[in-house]
């Protein structure tokens, strides 16, 4: 590493308090704080009792040239309590490893210890990197926890798949100390870089009805839409979200537009796609409906049943054909089944859009209904990502940075906004 890169890094000259809590995966948190000190970051470190059976604080002052705080009584050298000065004079807060006892009292609000006070009076920024068994992260009450912290505005970097302590295979094991990095990286090098943008993001399946109790669909579940809706906001920008069916709640802080059929989100996109500076067509959007709905529960003692299909509104299509003066940085996604790049580039071609995001379908990369996502983003000239399969927090992450990236050049100079409504 040259002499000058800590210089360039956005964590160089910050204050990151780094938290860790008793898990074996305590170890990783000393070649994080490595990390964060070779990016120019002063790291002060703190830990529960049950992190210090397995890392010594020796270690971390060491490398940190740093006290290390394990008590929330504790007084720093000039006398003050030492949490409420870390809380006071952090950049950021990681928390890596976070056991799901920690996640629990976050989420509850608990100080039980150095680490939870200052996550608690702090106001600055908090990164989570969750470890634990795989049991206890598909727990509910984990899940739920999880949730709530997202709420609170954490970021989550999500555990990955491997080898864990129990000696069983599954998801729970902490993300690499890069991983993690990055994704503080990202904190400060993204904070607030859609500021005064109004995002419009369509999430979700649509249900076209057969009959009052039927309807033709797909396994949709909304999560990566939501996901780019989530990271959005925490960009800065104002998020409306254009939500058909997903098994996921909506992210707070934005606002969400309901809409159940293609028509009601052809009806809903239109309305607000004037309005928007850029929109995000990640919605599973039905391309047929049937020609006509039954007005009453069709009986199976009729014998075969036949479906007459129509095709329904290519909604992405419209707003690409849209006036220059009020058609959004408009981009797209193509789930395929097969000839990924030829499929994708076709549609961005023929649809008029941006950017295209493109994923398989079924094999091992089936995205559907997961929590991660394997994309491939393609623009006029062809591919410009190909990146693996990652949670779809980060994928959204990985999104901005190349959209926002994108957007700034084809809007330089910027188009005339003035006479447009915006929604606050």
């Amino acid at each position: 590493m040259s002499d000058d890169q800590p210089q360039h890094s956005p964590l160089a000259g910050r204050r990151v308090v780094l938290g860790v809590s008793g898990s074996i995966a305590a170890y990783k948190a000393v070649a994080l704080a490595r990390l964060l000190l070779e990016r120019g970051a002063t790291v002060d470190v703190a830990m529960t009792t049950g992190a210090t059976a397995f890392v010594t604080p020796l270690t971390f002052a060491s490398l940190t040239h740093r006290p290390v705080v394990s008590d929330v009584m504790e007084l720093d050298g000039e006398q003050q309590i030492a949490h409420v000065e870390l809380a006071e004079g952090a950049d950021a807060i990681v928390l890596a490893p976070a056991t799901a006892n920690l996640l629990a009292e976050l989420a509850a609000g608990l100080v039980g210890s150095a680490v939870t006070a200052i996550a608690c009076a702090s106001r600055a920024p908090v990164v989570v990197a969750p470890a634990m068994d795989a049991g206890m992260w598909t727990h509910p009450a984990t899940q739920r926890n999880v949730e709530t912290l997202r709420g609170f505005g954490h970021v989550i970097v999500e555990p990955e798949v491997g080898a864990l302590a129990s000696g069983l295979t599954g998801v729970g094991r902490l993300a690499e100390p890069p991983t993690i990095l990055e994704a503080v990286e990202r904190l400060f090098a993204r904070a607030g870089d859609l500021d005064g943008l109004h995002v419009v993001v369509s999430a979700g399946g649509t249900r076209e009805p057969l009959d009052p109790v039927r309807f033709i669909g797909n396994r949709s579940s909304g999560k990566m839409g939501a996901a780019i809706a989530e990271a959005a906001r925490d960009r800065g920008a104002t998020v409306t979200l254009v939500a058909g069916t997903m098994s996921v709640a909506p992210p707070r802080g934005i606002h969400v537009v309901t809409a159940t059929t293609a028509s009601d989100m052809r009806e809903a996109v239109l309305r607000v796609a004037p309005s928007a500076d850029i929109l995000v067509m990640a919605a599973a959007v039905s391309d047929f409906a049937p020609k006509r709905a039954a007005s009453q529960k069709i009986k199976r003692e009729g014998g075969d049943l036949q479906v007459e299909l129509v095709p329904n509104p290519d909604i992405v299509a419209e707003v690409g054909e849209m006036p220059d003066d009020v058609r959004p940085f408009l981009i797209g996604f193509a789930a395929e089944s097969d000839d990924l790049e030829a499929n994708a580039t076709g549609k961005l071609r023929d649809k008029g859009l941006d950017l295209i995001v493109g994923n398989v379908v079924g094999g091992p990369f089936d995205a559907i209904g997961s929590d991660e996502n394997k994309v491939t983003v393609f623009g006029v000239e062809g591919p410009l990502s190909d990146w693996p399969m990652l949670p779809k927090r980060q994928v959204a992450e990985r999104l901005w940075d190349l959209i926002g990236d994108r957007y700034r050049k084809a809007r330089v100079p910027a188009r005339p906004r003035t006479t447009r409504s915006r929604r606050r």
